[in-house]
């Protein structure tokens, strides 16, 4: 049930990003003087409609996107003579570019505020260890699946050693078998290295407990001395589960300087993640086709959503926020692509236009016209096929081979 909701409220999610990107192209021609015909989110057959104004807003029922008519986009556009003065292509360059970064603008603006309120709810991971404090206890999983499922657990059931034991989620561990710990991963070294029983010393409400634990031999990924790559050993293993580093914590005014600095870490991933896209087509044909899904294939919007589903129903809120905030900062790095119809395309126009126009100047020559669309629509539509077909591709790997993060 939970996952369910969780399917819903991320595709929500995305629909208000999609929603508000074409909110900030209707907002920006607007208010330069431009007159914004009908706005609506999706496509296809029309669910309902209605008119404030001079705009049409309405709901459609195919969710793939959305737009908004802005009367005179293109000189291709056919106008009523009431709509000639207030046609965008005539309006003012610096215009034009603002109302088509609008919808980009939104994006990123959405997911700075995502990731301040990321911040101020979760925090970030702090670069110290974390404290050797229980955090829950479960069962011992016999084995851990490699590095193209995340380094996963595999399945158990039953109760751990350490919760049959008695230790409690909040106990602090000051020793294993006699030896100071201070991190948690001090505790999982040492732990991993016993066998038979492991007395853990514990620090709980004040009382110091010594509390002799069983332990179980499983199969981890474990990186040796002289050693890069993690290989599958026998280790010892209680069924303590702890955060193997502390989280930093912010308020209102220090969220602020954090979140523009989280933000810029992630603009640049997904300027990266944007520019792999090529090399990634074999990956996700293979996946398709029975090999195995990378993690850093890229999603559809229903394999993301399904990502969110998962993460609420493991109440992994953070990681929710994150991906949401992710998608609106790929999405927007995508749009800023100069090629039609995206926004990026359209602002690429305008400058070929203002750079064609200085040239012309400085021979002598009166500016020229609008540039003629018609002769762009060739490359608009291989963009549009080749970007299709690679949705296309992306909606099948998520369906019949989906990326598992948890």
């Amino acid at each position: 049930m939970v996952f369910a909701l969780g399917v819903i409220l991320f595709a929500l999610g995305i629909g208000v990003s999609i929603a508000l990107h074409e909110a900030g192209h209707m907002w920006t021609a607007k208010a330069l003087g431009m007159k914004v015909r009908r706005y609506y989110i999706g496509f296809g057959p029309k669910i309902f409609s209605f008119r404030r104004g001079e705009t049409e807003y309405g709901l459609k029922a195919l969710p793939l996107g959305g737009f908004c008519d802005i009367a005179g986009m293109t000189a291709l556009d056919e106008m009523t003579p009431e709509e000639e003065p207030h046609a965008m292509y005539k309006k003012a360059a610096w215009k034009r570019v603002v109302v088509m970064s609008g919808g980009i603008a939104m994006n990123f603006i959405l997911g700075l505020l995502l990731i301040y309120g990321l911040l101020l709810g979760w925090g970030t991971q702090s670069t110290d260890p974390a404290p050797a404090v229980v955090e829950k206890l479960s069962c011992v999983a016999p084995t851990q699946y490699g590095q193209d499922q995340s380094w996963a657990l595999a399945p158990c059931e039953g109760t751990g050693p350490a919760e049959a034991a008695g230790l409690a989620p909040g106990d602090r561990i000051t020793a294993v078998d006699g030896t100071p710990v201070e991190t948690f991963k001090e505790v999982s070294t040492a732990i991993r290295d016993t066998s038979g029983t492991v007395d853990l010393t514990v620090e709980r409400d004040g009382q110091i407990l010594q509390i002799p634990v069983a332990v179980t031999s499983a199969e981890r990924y474990v990186t040796g001395a002289g050693k890069t790559t993690p290989e599958l050993t026998k280790v010892g293993a209680v069924g303590i589960v702890g955060v193997e580093q502390a989280r930093e914590s912010y308020n209102v005014f220090t969220a602020v300087p954090a979140a523009f600095d989280y933000t810029g870490t992630i603009m640049v991933e997904s300027v990266k993640a944007l520019a792999d896209i090529p090399s990634k087509v074999g990956a996700l044909w293979e996946s398709v086709t029975g090999g195995e899904r990378a993690q850093d294939t890229p999603i559809s919007v229903v394999g993301a959503s399904v990502i969110g589903g998962e993460a609420a129903d493991r109440a992994e809120w953070p990681t929710f926020v994150l991906l949401l905030a992710s998608i609106n900062f790929f999405l927007g790095v995508f749009n800023i692509l100069p090629l039609l119809p995206l926004d990026g395309g359209h602002i690429a126009v305008v400058f070929y236009e203002k750079i064609r126009d200085w040239f012309r100047a400085r021979r002598g020559l009166i500016a020229g016209g609008p540039v003629d669309y018609t002769k762009l629509l060739p490359i608009t539509y291989v963009f549009i096929v080749i970007g299709g077909a690679f949705m296309l591709l992306t909606l099948t790997a998520d369906i019949v081979n989906p990326i598992k993060i948890f």
